[in-house]
């Protein structure tokens, strides 16, 4: 799970800086901060495992859905305006209210659908539809806040400081390279089981919960562990005593000369080997 939410993280964070990239301002040339630029990396990666394992460990479903929905979407409209901040231009950016609200509000109901895809639809489909879901949801949410900024211009042009888009093309290569090379050799060194095994039975209560390990226990499943636990633990079982041996009989010269008699007569062989010259 940890490895699937640094990969949404990471892929969320490439399709916006991507998107980025394309920022252009008439009149004026465009340069990144590093330090905020690496930031919004950060907060992708915080943030959308935090609401992945929400929504994975919680216990009740509806609730942790909500909660995990919402952390992710706030945390995709974080990273992507802390990505615009690090944009430095030859004057200033202006926001406009309403469309940073409606991003924010696309960003959470997005992300809240993908998830429930994401841990409710198990099958390949599902899996499409839910990356589908997000990254509509991703850039949806980018362009809706790119459409909120404005841009003043200072009069006299002045040098502006910071890194530029082709000099951020290298490391992102080089970074998106050993992240997918990372989750690649996770997925292959992780045990997989390719089969049901054969104590499996579908009708033992609780069979479906292994098919969901994030789901609540069912009521069966409760009720086993309230009987469980409410009954009395068995009494020790008592150790048996250990038989004696039977004395072994003492010898007497009467006792083995009688013993002698019972005893079948040994038939000594006196024939000579067919290779004997004697």
């Amino acid at each position: 799970m940890i490895t699937g939410a640094a990969s949404l993280a990471a892929g969320i964070w490439t399709l916006h800086f991507i998107a980025m990239l394309g920022f252009r301002v008439a009149g004026s040339p465009v340069r990144y901060n590093v330090s905020l630029t690496l930031i919004s990396l950060v907060v992708a990666f915080l943030v959308v495992g935090l609401g992945v394992l929400m929504v994975g460990y919680g216990t009740n479903r509806n609730r942790s859905l909500a909660f995990g929905g919402l952390a992710t979407g706030v945390g995709v409209a974080a990273m992507h305006y802390t990505g615009m901040a690090s944009v430095q231009i030859n004057g200033s950016t202006h926001y406009r209210v309403e469309l940073v609200v409606a991003s924010l509000a696309i960003a959470v109901a997005a992300a809240t659908a993908a998830l429930w895809l994401a841990f409710n639809i198990r099958s390949f489909g599902g899996a499409i539809i839910a990356a589908l879901v997000m990254g509509v949801a991703v850039s949806s949410m980018h362009y809706t806040g790119m459409a909120a900024v404005s841009a003043d211009l200072a009069p006299d042009p002045l040098p502006v400081a910071g890194a530029t888009a082709m000099e951020f093309l290298v490391p992102l290569s080089i970074g998106l390279g050993a992240l997918l090379l990372a989750g690649f050799t996770v997925i292959a060194v992780s045990p997989v089981e390719l089969g049901p095994r054969d104590d499996d039975d579908d009708d033992e209560p609780g069979a479906e919960q292994r098919e969901n390990l994030f789901a609540p226990p069912t009521r069966e499943v409760r009720a086993m562990r309230e009987r469980a636990a409410a009954r009395p633990p068995a009494p020790p079982t008592p150790l048996r005593r250990a038989e004696h041996a039977r004395p072994l009989p003492t010898r007497t010269p009467a006792r083995d000369e009688e013993q002698a008699k019972n005893d079948p007569p040994v038939v000594q062989s006196w024939l000579t080997r067919p290779d004997s010259r004697s």
